[in-house]
């Protein structure tokens, strides 16, 4: 079964069809909410950093108790519980708009809540795949998830941006909530079963899993370093994202339309990065590329500050590609190395700590993006941005060293 391809594999296919369906949801809604509060709402920046910290702020408030639950519980039911809390949720934005009564506050408190639902997901997901898959063949899995979820970002955005102007912001978040329905259709006809979980006479207490998990993750110099190079990209994506709406639409003066054309060309450069990834890695090899994607790209994902007006926006364009080539190798890589290495009864702790450490600066860099693009304007800003995203790889190049394929790691031990 093991050499057989992926796709043939029935509860795969769910998965696959799932996670596309929501990823699209999620590009349509990414370029649509910005909008809403940028043009509808007239946010400034940091309002518009406030709806993007609320919406992660939960990694830092329950990510590693939500770690030791779902080492304790089965990952299907939550995955399914998460996906029908946010579709919800987002629905009740549309209908606020409606009435009349939409405010930033709402926007703020429902991107809050979700943020909460997504925790439990993202954490559950990643410890999950390896159960439909097999550990053996999590890197072809995750590429292969990437890509065609990636195709959804290639259409999504563009299609945001077209069906904003059309319809306007708040109904098009209404697609998201009916993808996180459908998200959830599918998972519920998986028939994979996982493995049950022991319930010890003497469990320890969730304090104890909790220190547990963040102690395997301090001693393993290959957690500590992908941890701060993916906080440090993160936290460079959270500052950039309280203001690039705002500098597209009122410093390049682009059109809903043609921002989400532009998000596109990123996403087409996600989707060939994720496709080609298991190949560059066996030539590159499955160690190494994880640092060097992003060496590679940074450059290049820092000429957004330098775009204007006309056709020097392709700055703009050129810049999203570079750094959404980079990341989605750097991510598929990194986390099929954690799925591999990983002992199965610390996977969701240790997922949960690293989502932690790296979601946790989120919501400050957000705020931190608000303020500064308040305070010394949007193009400085971004270049802020722009350093730590040339700086990000560092750990990894002085934890992975000279060392070219996961095989050279050896057996992963508790304590490393």
């Amino acid at each position: 079964m093991s050499d057989a391809p992926l796709i043939r594999n029935r509860d795969f296919r769910l998965l696959l069809a799932g996670q596309t369906t929501s990823q699209l949801g999620a590009q349509v809604s990414g370029v649509a909410i910005p909008l809403l509060a940028v043009i509808t709402l007239d946010a400034s920046p940091i309002e518009l950093g406030l709806v993007t910290a609320s919406s992660t702020v939960a990694f830092a408030l329950i990510g590693l108790p939500a770690g030791a639950w779902l080492d304790r519980w089965r990952k299907l039911p939550v995955l399914v519980a998460s996906d029908l809390v946010r579709a919800l949720l987002l629905a009740t934005i549309p209908l606020a708009a409606l009435l009349g009564v939409l405010t930033m506050a709402h926007l703020i408190v429902v991107s809050l809540l979700t943020g909460f639902a997504r925790v439990f997901f993202d954490v559950g997901y990643q410890s999950y795949v390896p159960t439909v898959l097999g550990k053996e063949r999590v890197l072809a899995g995750n590429s292969f998830m990437e890509t065609i979820r990636a195709s959804g970002q290639v259409v999504g955005p563009g299609l945001g941006g077209g069906l904003v102007a059309l319809f306007g912001a708040a109904s098009v978040v209404l697609i998201q909530a009916v993808t996180f329905a459908m998200s959830a259709a599918c998972l519920l006809g998986i028939r994979t079963r996982e493995a049950a979980i022991p319930v010890p006479s003497n469990r320890p207490r969730l304090s104890s899993q909790i220190v547990e998990g963040l102690v395997f993750v301090g001693r393993n110099r290959i957690l500590r370093a992908t941890a701060l190079a993916s906080a440090a990209g993160n936290f460079s994506f959270a500052i950039s994202s309280a203001v690039t709406f705002i500098f597209l639409s009122r410093t390049l003066e682009l059109s809903p339309f043609v921002i989400g054309l532009i998000v596109a060309v990123g996403s087409v450069a996600a989707m060939a990065g994720a496709a080609l990834t298991p190949l560059v890695s066996r030539r590159v090899g499955s160690v190494r590329i994880i640092w060097l994607s992003l060496v590679v790209t940074g450059p290049l994902a820092v000429l957004t500050p330098l775009a204007q007006p006309g056709w020097a926006v392709i700055l703009v364009a050129v810049a999203m590609a570079a750094g959404e080539l980079g990341q989605i190798v750097y991510a598929v890589t990194n986390v099929s190395l954690r799925q591999r290495l990983c002992p199965d009864d610390m996977l969701s702790r240790v997922n949960a700590t690293m989502r932690v450490l790296i979601m946790g600066l989120f919501p400050l860099g957000a705020v931190v993006g608000g303020l500064l693009g308040e305070l010394v304007g949007l193009r400085a800003t971004l270049w802020v941005a722009g350093a730590l995203i040339l700086l990000s790889p560092l750990p990894l190049m002085r934890a992975f060293g000279s060392i070219r394929d996961v095989e050279e790691l050896g057996a992963w031990r508790r304590q490393t």
